[in-house]
Order: C-alpha cells, then sequence, then structure tokens
C-alpha cells in the first residue's frame, strides 16, 4: 500500500488519543459530576471553598478532561410538566394600563367633555362614561390619539387598540392583530422567564419547549419532584407599587370599585386600601440587588427603565406626604411616606428581610414575573431509579449489540474484521467525547442511535473489504488489492453516508424532545463512523500490512 502521509498519521492518532482522553470522564461519572459541581459553586463563591466542595474537587485529577454527556430526563429521573398559559390575563393588564392615559388625555378637555369615569365592563374591555355627551366625538379623537399604529406582515396598516362609541360611552377593546401579537410576547416572556427561575437554581440540561398556541413542556433533570418544579417556576415575584387609599383592621371591609384590599405582610390584622391601577411595575424594573438600609438593615434596592422611572419621579413629585405601597405577590411589604421627589428612578424597600430573604428577592425580581396564570395540564415525577434501569438496560443493549457485530465481522473477514472493530471501538469512544465536548444530553432515544449506528459503521468496512475481494480475484497483489479497495468503495460510502446525514438534519430540525436526541447521536455517529471506517482502518490496514507484508490474504 501507498504510505499515508506522516501529517496524516499524525493526524489520526492525536484525534483517537483525544477521543479516548475526552471520553474517560464518562467511564467515572460518580466522581467527575460532584468534581464539576464543587468546581462551579466555588467560581460562584469567588474562589472560597469548603471542605466539603474541596473534597469533592480532590476525586478527580485536574489536569485530565472532565466534560460530561449529561443525562436526560429519562436518564436522571427528574420532574416533567405541561402548562397552559392564561393569556386573557395579559388582555386586563393592558387595559388596566390604557385607562391612565386615557384619563390624564381627557383632563385636558374636561371643560368640555365634563367628568370622566370608569364604567363596569369585561375585564378585556374599558368603558369610560363623560357626563357631556354631546361632546362624545371630541373625546372619542382624543383617546384615538393615543392609539400606536401597527404595520401587519402584509403590509396592512393596524392599531393596537380599537376605540369605537356604543351609545354614550367609549369603548375600547384590543385589536385582534395585537391580541396575537400579546400572546405571542406573553409566551416568549413566559419561556424566558421560567427558563431564567430553573437555570438559577443550579439544575442539568433542562427541556422548556412551547407546544401549540398556549402550552409549554417543562422537563428538569435531577429536581425532587414535580411539586418542587412547580414551586420553583410557580413564584410569581409580582412587584407593584400603588396609591394608598386608607388603612383598616377590618378584613372583610368594601374597598370600594377598582380598589384592593391587601394585607400588610409583617403585621397581621393590618390591611391597606389601595388604587387597583400601579403607578409603577416590576416589568419596568431593570435591576433589584440586596442591600441595607441606613439603620443597616437587610433591604432591596430597586431602578427602573427610563419609562418607569419617569413615572416614579413624577408621582412622587406630585404626591408628596401621601403613603406609597410597594406589593409583592398580593401583600403589602411596604407602605412608606413619600417625604420629598424621587428622581432617577430608584429606590430601596425594606420590611422584615433576612439576609438570605433579600437575596432570594432580587433573583426573582431580576428573573422578572410570570405574565399571565399557568395551569399544570401533566406533572409527572420520574424517580431516579426508573432512570437507572434504563441506563443499564442501553448499557446491555449497546455491549451486545457491539459483541454481535464484532463477531460477525470476524466470522466474515478473519484478521480484517479484528481491524473493523477497533476502528467500531474508536467510533463509539470518539463519539461520546464529541457529545461530552459539546455539552449534549444524552437520553435513551440517544442511546438507541449510538447502537444503531455502531451497526451502521461496519457498513463501510463490508464495502471496503467486498471490493478487496473483487481486486484480489483479479489478480492483484495484496498492498495493491487493499488500496484499489479503499479507493474504489469511497464514493459509494460517501453517498450512502450523505443520504444518512441528511436525514439526521431533517430529524433535528422538524423533530422535538426524543427525536431530537436520536438525531444527535445518529448525525453525529455517521461523521465519526466515516473517520474510523476509511482512515483508522486504512491506518491500522496499512500498519499491518508494512509489518508482515503477506504474500497472499485469506478474506
Amino acid at each position: 500500500m501507498t504510505p499515508t502521509a506522516t501529517w496524516k498519521r499524525l493526524l489520526i492518532l492525536l484525534v483517537c488519543l483525544w477521543g479516548i482522553l475526552a471520553a474517560v470522564p464518562n467511564a467515572f461519572y460518580t466522581r467527575v459530576e460532584p468534581h464539576n459541581d464543587a468546581l462551579a459553586a466555588i467560581a460562584r463563591a469567588g474562589g472560597v471553598a469548603t471542605p466539603e466542595q474541596a473534597a469533592d474537587v480532590a476525586l478527580w485529577p485536574s489536569w485530565l478532561p472532565s466534560a460530561l454527556m449529561p443525562l436526560g430526563l429519562d436518564l436522571r429521573g427528574g420532574a416533567h410538566l405541561l402548562a397552559q398559559v392564561q393569556v386573557e390575563d395579559v388582555y386586563k393588564a393592558r387595559i388596566d394600563g390604557f385607562w391612565p392615559e386615557a384619563r390624564d388625555a381627557l383632563r385636558g378637555v374636561r371643560d368640555q367633555v365634563g367628568a370622566v369615569r370608569r364604567a363596569p365592563s369585561p375585564e378585556d374591555t374599558l368603558r369610560i362614561t363623560i357626563s357631556n355627551p354631546d361632546q362624545l366625538q371630541l373625546a372619542l379623537a382624543e383617546v384615538r390619539k393615543l392609539v400606536t399604529p401597527q404595520m401587519t406582515l402584509t403590509g396592512a396598516s393596524t392599531s393596537d387598540f380599537e376605540v369605537t362609541a356604543e351609545g354614550n360611552d367609549i369603548v375600547v377593546r384590543l385589536s385582534e392583530a395585537e391580541k396575537a401579537a400579546t400572546d405571542d410576547r406573553t409566551m416568549q416572556q413566559s419561556l424566558e422567564i421560567i427558563r431564567n427561575r430553573v437555570d438559577q437554581a443550579g439544575t442539568r440540561e433542562p427541556t422548556i419547549l412551547r407546544q401549540g398556541s398556549d402550552r409549554i413542556l417543562i422537563q428538569v433533570p435531577g429536581i425532587g419532584s414535580a411539586s418542587e418544579l412547580k414551586s420553583l417556576i410557580g413564584t410569581t415575584a409580582k412587584l407593584t407599587f400603588h396609591p394608598v387609599i386608607s388603612t383598616t383592621t377590618d378584613p372583610g371591609a368594601n374597598p370600594g370599585p377598582r380598589n384592593l384590599l391587601l394585607p400588610a405582610k409583617d403585621q397581621e390584622g393590618y390591611y391597606y386600601i389601595l388604587d387597583e391601577t400601579p403607578v409603577v411595575t416590576g416589568d419596568e424594573l431593570i435591576d433589584s440587588q440586596p442591600a441595607f438600609d441606613d439603620r443597616q438593615r437587610p433591604a432591596v434596592s430597586f431602578r427602573f427603565n427610563s419609562a418607569g422611572g419617569r413615572k416614579f419621579g413624577d408621582y412622587t413629585a406630585n404626591n408628596i406626604g401621601r403613603l406609597f405601597a410597594i406589593v409583592l405577590d398580593g401583600q403589602v411589604i411596604s407602605a412608606p411616606q413619600i417625604q420629598s421627589h424621587i428622581a432617577g428612578g430608584s429606590g430601596i424597600i425594606t420590611g422584615q428581610f433576612t439576609i438570605e430573604g433579600t437575596t432570594e428577592l432580587a433573583v426573582l425580581l431580576r428573573a422578572g414575573a410570570l405574565p399571565a396564570k399557568m395551569d399544570f395540564l401533566e406533572e409527572r415525577t420520574i424517580g431516579p431509579e426508573l432512570g437507572a434501569d434504563s441506563i443499564e438496560a442501553g448499557k446491555t443493549a449497546a455491549i451486545i449489540g457491539m459483541i454481535v457485530v464484532m463477531l460477525y465481522m470476524v466470522a466474515s473477514y478473519g484478521a480484517f474484521g479484528w481491524f473493523a472493530n477497533v476502528a467500531l471501538v474508536l467510533n463509539v469512544v470518539i463519539m461520546m467525547a464529541i457529545l461530552s465536548s459539546i455539552g449534549a444530553t444524552l437520553t435513551l432515544p440517544g442511546i438507541a442511535g449510538i447502537v444503531l449506528t455502531m451497526g451502521m459503521a461496519v457498513d463501510a468496512n463490508v464495502l471496503i473489504f467486498e471490493r478487496v475481494r473483487e481486486e484480489l480475484r483479479d489478480g492483484m497483489s495484496p498492498g495493491r488489492a487493499c488500496e484499489l479497495g479503499f479507493d474504489r468503495a469511497f464514493s459509494a460510502i460517501m453517498d450512502a453516508n450523505i443520504t444518512g446525514l441528511l436525514t439526521g438534519f431533517l430529524m433535528y430540525w422538524l423533530g422535538s424532545g426524543p427525536v431530537r436526541g436520536f438525531a444527535v447521536t445518529f448525525t453525529l455517529g455517521i461523521l465519526t463512523s466515516m473517520f474510523t471506517a476509511v482512515y483508522v482502518t486504512r491506518f491500522v490496514m496499512e500498519v499491518y500490512m508494512n509489518i508482515r507484508r503477506p504474500k497472499k490474504i485469506e478474506l
């Protein structure tokens, strides 16, 4: 055989050596995983390690690779939830947010339209009544100035709100186009907030996907139960700032229309009556951090964006001396008196906090509030025992599959079958190394993809060896027959693998969940089998032929 260039030999050896070293940590999963977790915790703590973390770090040599294949929900165990987002909740919030703007706009023409009030109406509708119906068209024109024009994908112009006159009232509703856009924004925001909360809990490789128009699939490996996951993502941390109308100790007091009766968090039996429409909401919050107040008590500092800062500053300037309630998840956590104009859009939340409580609250506020309520349609807890059984079943299937393939190759091609078996083992090792390096999650379908790849990996060797047999029957020398076998089988190998790659890409693109897990290992297996079956096998055969220089090959 014509000798392979030295640089190619070195490259093949380096790739194989890297694959072995990068795959080794997966054989010591229970030692490497605590090592990695301890390193991450130490990094988050600024380099300070506890004795337990130091012991975990010592479980694995720092000079060896430590990347692992993350295990999916079906292998590690964990929680599975299917949630339905109540997107209609956001319509009410949009309508409630439009009312102060409409009221302020009509104040400018109050001499003509008279008194302005909000009439009872469905939650997704704003009905405004004026005391002088003769000026309804003037009021209608003023409110329509607040409507934001939008452009649809077809190029047609539309508006976010529909403002119409019904009888003597002005009626404001969300347009159908804005409802669709709002639904999409609500789903995207919910996905991002859930992902933030799950990531901050330190869980591994969560799956968070949108399903249909209003559903979200959440799968988190390694978490204790579905109820624990619901508690994690269901914490709303909804922050709002409301004007205080009065206080009371009567839990059954009637707050009046468009008002709220909320309890004080740290004062049992004490209640606040608040204006239902908040001055500023947590949606306009851009930062929150643990802090201390003037008396060195734990607190949380916050900062609004420009729009929120402007509203916060205007309200405090116009309401000096009044109480201003800070509401978190339906409880008044603080109701300070406005002493002066608070410019700059920043402030501090005080209360009966601990240092740990301020840290947790700051994290929840930064992650944001869920924009709408979620109903959980399906919940499952997958125990780690089931995952361990799946891993053992996958190992058994992989080992049996590899043994059967190896025995077949040896029985069919003798010594050349052993060359193919060396390439087969390296194929699996390199595939595991790549999966570990890119952080691809291994699932039960992924194990099926690996097992299938082992069977497909020897296809290229079968084509090569059969081609070598043909060349030997035509009277070629052993060295020349081997060389021609590789050269002339390459085009058929390439065609077969390209079609396989296209199938893998389509499964990954169009599929989700388990299908994608299968597609990842299947596609990587095709790429690694191309390398091992063609280049590694040729390298091993070339070494054999150059050392033994056989006059005849029994194939």
